[in-house]
């Protein structure tokens, strides 16, 4: 498990166009407000969260997009227009 915070956490960034889309709808170009690394949120790796809204919603999204997203806990927490989503750390417009 990830013990140190995200390096942005607490900043605004815009995700990478063309990640697919959250419920809410798509993902690409949101503003997305770092809480840090989500295993640190979630108190263990988001690959054993059965039934989390926020990690069935990437599981789907990068199972059905792709996108060359690694299957590791890369995985970041954060929000979207006040809902929580996860997306790869690799998917943040590092500017």
């Amino acid at each position: 498990m990830t013990q140190e915070r995200h390096p942005l956490a607490g900043q605004t960034v815009r995700l990478k166009e063309g990640i697919g889309k959250f419920l809410q709808g798509d993902a690409g170009g949101a503003e997305f407000v770092v809480e840090d690394w989500a295993d640190n949120v979630m108190g263990r790796s988001i690959w054993s969260l059965n039934g989390n809204p926020a990690a069935l919603e990437y599981a789907v999204r990068i199972g059905a997009n792709g996108n060359g997203v690694p299957i590791d806990d890369k995985a970041v927490y954060g929000k979207v227009g006040g809902f929580g989503h996860i997306v790869h750390d690799s998917e943040i417009i590092r500017e």
